[in-house]
């Protein structure tokens, strides 16, 4: 298969499931990861109506093996990727910074850093050898009011990633950082409910900006 090998984490809805459509339309082979498999079928019908082929992978992150699995059968199948997008986010609720709950903070950070890190660890060396690129979705809340869980894990994720991007300079692959517009997600939704959705960017024309940066 001589297409791009293109890893989408968090491709079911929103963000990564809008790039993933693109993609596919530019020829990419598409392996979408996501925890909801209805909606990855969903993805996969509209991908297929226009003649892109995906993979799907209903897999929890969180599961560090199965991760290394699907890592291995990725290398034993194409050889590495090309391109990966991480969408994934886990959203707690907004709590002020002395109020939120434990398992709120182990959630958040186990998801946003602590496997974020893990994806690192084990996607670089398959991005190596194809001179891929792996590009990181931000949301900057940092430091906002009764963002502290969300805000923090965003900013060590970025933190993870510019690191990474810094190492990697000049090597056989590239980092990128994206910060989307504000968009009409169910993240943004959990955030901000009542907020007027029309004001917000379309998440197909923010990926579309995103893709321009591959």
């Amino acid at each position: 298969m001589t297409q791009p090998i293109t890893l989408i984490t968090g491709a079911s809805r929103g963000l990564g499931a809008a790039t993933a459509e693109i993609l596919a339309a530019k020829g990419h082979h598409i392996i979408a990861l996501a925890r909801t498999t209805g909606a990855l079928e969903e993805l996969d019908d509209r991908i297929q109506t226009k003649g892109g082929t995906t993979t799907l992978v209903p897999l929890d992150v969180k599961d560090e093996e199965a991760v290394k699995r699907l890592c291995i059968s990725v290398n034993e199948r194409w050889g590495g990727l090309d391109y990966w997008v991480h969408c994934i986010n886990h959203a707690p609720p907004l709590s002020p910074a002395n109020h939120a709950a434990q398992k709120d903070w182990d959630s958040t950070f186990n998801t946003n850093v602590r496997m974020t890190q893990q994806l690192i660890v084990n996607l670089d060396p398959l991005l190596e050898p194809r001179k891929g690129t792996a590009v990181h979705c931000h949301d900057p809340r940092a430091g906002e009011k009764f963002f502290a869980a969300y805000g923090a894990s965003k900013a060590a994720q970025k933190a993870l990633f510019d690191s990474w991007r810094a190492e990697v300079s000049g090597l056989k692959r590239r980092v990128v950082c994206f910060e989307p517009a504000p968009m009409p997600t169910a993240t943004r939704a959990r955030f901000f409910p009542g907020e007027d959705r029309a004001a917000l960017t379309p998440c197909a024309d923010e990926a579309a900006r995103l893709v321009s940066l591959l």
